[in-house]
């Protein structure tokens, strides 16, 4: 059988990337590959071993101390994240993680060793990754790029319903701070900083259903890649 192409979607936070990428990959029978959830995990291994989030040499060894792996369950198609054999999905999302994963990610050694692993996930094809870097940096080869994107005031809406419905609250005030604050600090760090790619597509949802914008994409990598919807 031919080689399946790899699929890139980049884009800041709340823009949909991952719920899009997600059942794009149900659709198209592709591997989800969440890049985020990456950081979010070493994020989530230094807080409980107590590490210093400003050591970057602590950070880095972590790292590559972690073996990551992909387990897809058969009954949904949902992929769940393992870590030296501990699912650590469940965990991601929590505020302190989400708070201080910024400064993990911005760690070039974290970022190299992370990069790697992606790319190996990605070597056979038929993958669908997001994050921030993927087009620019992760799979500047991708056969397909996009790059996500909504109004702040969409995104931090549904950020907020997502924590909402894991019974967590926050204000919306404080969380568009720190959605603000999380834009600022992924577009201007050295390594790897969230940029659109050149030859993506840029699908602005702020007005979109989630079923629009896969329909657009699942068109798109029909047809070409060259214009900007």
């Amino acid at each position: 059988m031919p080689r399946k192409g790899n699929i890139a979607i980049d884009g800041p936070a709340g823009s949909g990337k991952s719920t899009v990428a997600r059942l794009l990959a149900q659709r198209l029978g592709y591997l989800y590959i969440d890049t985020g959830a990456m950081y979010r995990a070493v994020t989530f291994f230094a807080l409980r071993k107590g590490i210093n989030l400003n050591d970057d040499q602590e950070l880095v060894s972590l790292a590559k101390k972690m073996k990551f792996s992909l387990v897809r369950k058969f009954h949904d198609g949902t992929v769940t994240l393992w870590c030296n054999g501990e699912e650590v999905s469940p965990y991601l999302r929590e505020r302190e993680v989400s708070e201080r994963v910024s400064r993990v990610a911005e760690v070039a050694g974290v970022r190299e060793h992370l990069v790697k692993c992606q790319r190996n996930f990605a070597r056979i094809g038929g993958v669908i990754m997001e994050g921030r870097d993927i087009g620019t940096v992760v799979l500047p080869d991708a056969e397909y790029k996009f790059f996500l994107t909504a109004s702040i005031d969409v995104r931090v809406e549904r950020r907020r319903k997502e924590l909402e419905a894991a019974n967590k609250t926050i204000s919306r005030e404080e969380l568009y701070r720190e959605m603000t604050y999380r834009d600022e600090m992924d577009s201007k760090r050295e390594v790897g900083p969230l940029a659109i790619p050149s030859d993506a597509v840029v699908i602005d949802s702020t007005n979109l259903t989630l079923e629009q914008v896969i329909e657009k994409m699942i068109e798109i990598c029909g047809g070409g890649l060259h214009s900007v919807l």
